[in-house]
């Protein structure tokens, strides 16, 4: 897989740069005034200059050239930096008068993160905004929106600027950064950069590159069916089938409020809208997340899954892995990764609790963590508006285990394990930070039990130390255990810090296929 990204690499770079003219002296657009640069790690600075030029960058007392490739390009890398709120200047020259100055320049933690609507959704639209606007004086806090669209390929350069944090700039930040940087700022000190890639309405598909999606038997079918899709997508075809879409979903909505049944589906999006948005699988891959490389970061946080969950929801683990594992290979660095579980809400079908377990597995992987916000959800929105606990549990797990700080729990309690004792069934749990405790103090609900039959019964479940022992009148002979296994669940239990538990299941039996 290393060996794919790289020629990746080395496509996007000479792509990116056909077409550059011999006195276009430039820096990456990431490169600009008010950033943020990565402390205690070497500081990548990159650009284009006249093949063959050489160009020198100086920061902090360091001066460091590079030549100019066939290509265009440059790159080169600042020794480690210690943090500094200091405002500063980096300077970059080459022959002839070629000069760049970047200003505002801070050095402390650099973030990015990434995902569909839920990431890209902004402060001024989450709860109490106006007093989230007024506190925002953080003049440490640095916001990069990566603004590039789509692209066929792999693509060098991207679009963008950096702001600092002030209650008139605030509103437009992704409020899920926003509001993790704003604890990483709070707890570690030092200036924080945070850099906004992301967009509303996409699959993961869209965030994954083209040859690792193609090249793996697992994905290649469902890469394939979505690039065949892309490219018989006919423009002059959208009002038509956006109408019928609109007529569909209206005589459903118009059906569930005369049976008096919720109805909480969003309306279809202009598919031609959506069509340039994502454009095809690997699409925001190429236009904007290579274009990023190689920018210094410390993490990187993912905050998708709608748009999978309706969609062959038990190929999101194998996806997830990948975007992850091809991320930082792209870096080729393995950068601490987060992303937030799916929250409750009302859908159909299993599609929710499937990603949900499908993020769960891939905790699997190395340097990795997760946002547990299966009590943070709205049963009506898909975008939930309390975005401020989403960041502050993404933070807890980066103060917790990048930082040394002392958090009450990286995480909601997470299954270690099960074993069988006659009608009983015992679930051990990681994270339980003080003791397994019910959310409401009652009773736990939320569990089913099922026998070999795969019929689930409700059970009844009680906490003994740091596991909760699973069992039902109705079923003498327990083979598997579920809890909160629902779209909306019965979520009831939570560590002694207050975070509640992942949704699991301990079988592996087929569900039941999503209903579109």
């Amino acid at each position: 897989m290393k060996h794919i990204h790289l020629i990746t690499l080395f496509a996007f770079t000479a792509l990116g740069c056909s077409s550059l003219s011999a006195a276009d002296f430039r820096v990456a657009s990431a490169i600009s005034d008010h950033m943020v640069l990565q402390r205690e790690k070497p500081v990548a600075v990159w650009g284009w200059a006249d093949a063959g030029e050489s160009v020198t960058v100086s920061f902090a007392g360091q001066s460091k050239s590079a030549t100019t490739g066939t290509d265009g390009k440059w790159s080169l890398k600042l020794e480690a930096l210690a943090a500094s709120a200091e405002p500063r200047t980096l300077v970059v020259t080459g022959k002839g008068g070629h000069k760049v100055e970047v200003k505002d320049v801070l050095v402390g933690e650099v973030w990015l993160g990434s995902g569909q609507s839920n990431m890209a959704m902004t402060v001024a639209g989450c709860y109490h905004f106006d007093e989230e606007k007024a506190a925002a004086k953080f003049p440490l806090i640095r916001h990069y929106r990566e603004s590039s669209g789509p692209a066929e390929q792999p693509q060098a350069e991207g679009k963008g600027i950096w702001q600092t944090c002030t209650p008139d700039t605030v509103g437009g930040f992704s409020a899920a950064l926003y509001f993790f940087g704003r604890e990483i700022h709070k707890e570690v000190g030092v200036p924080v950069g945070l850099i906004n890639t992301s967009v509303g309405g996409t699959p993961i598909e869209s965030w994954v590159a083209a040859e690792v999606q193609s090249s793996d038997s697992e994905t290649k079918s469902n890469y394939d069916t979505r690039l065949d899709a892309h490219r018989k997508f006919d423009p002059a075809q959208a009002p038509a089938l956006h109408q019928k879409q609109l007529a569909i979903w209206k005589a459903a909505s118009e059906k569930a409020k005369a049976n008096g049944t919720s109805f909480v589906v969003p309306a279809p999006k202009d598919p031609l809208a959506m069509w340039k948005l994502k454009g095809g699988p690997a699409g925001l891959y190429n236009g904007k997340v290579v274009n990023l490389v190689p920018y210094t970061l410390r993490g990187m946080l993912w905050y998708q899954g709608e748009g999978n969950a309706n969609s062959n929801p038990g190929l999101y683990h194998k996806q997830l892995t990948q975007l992850v594992t091809s991320w930082r290979t792209l870096w080729q660095e393995e950068v601490p990764f987060a992303w937030v579980q799916l929250p409750n809400f009302t859908a159909p079908g299993e599609g929710w609790p499937r990603v949900r377990e499908s993020m769960l597995k891939t905790l699997a992987l190395p340097k990795t963590g997760m946002a547990i916000t299966i009590d943070l959800g709205d049963a009506k929105d898909i975008h939930p508006k309390n975005k401020q606990d989403v960041g502050k549990r993404l933070s807890f797990w980066a103060l917790g285990t990048i930082y040394g700080k002392n958090v009450p729990a990286i995480s909601g309690p997470l299954p270690s394990g099960s074993t069988i004792s006659g009608s009983a069934i015992t679930v051990s749990f990681k994270h339980a930070n003080g003791g397994l405790k019910s959310i409401t103090g009652g009773p736990l609900t939320g569990f089913q039990i099922a026998a070999a039959d795969q019929q689930w019964k409700p059970a009844e479940a009680k906490i003994v130390g740091e596991t909760v022992v699973v069992s039902s009148p109705e079923v003498a002979q327990p083979v598997a255990v579920r809890y909160a296994w629902k779209d909306w669940p019965d979520d009831s239990l939570a560590n002694g810090a207050g975070l509640p538990a992942s949704p699991f299941r301990t079988d592996d039996w087929p569900v039941p296929a999503v209903k579109k």
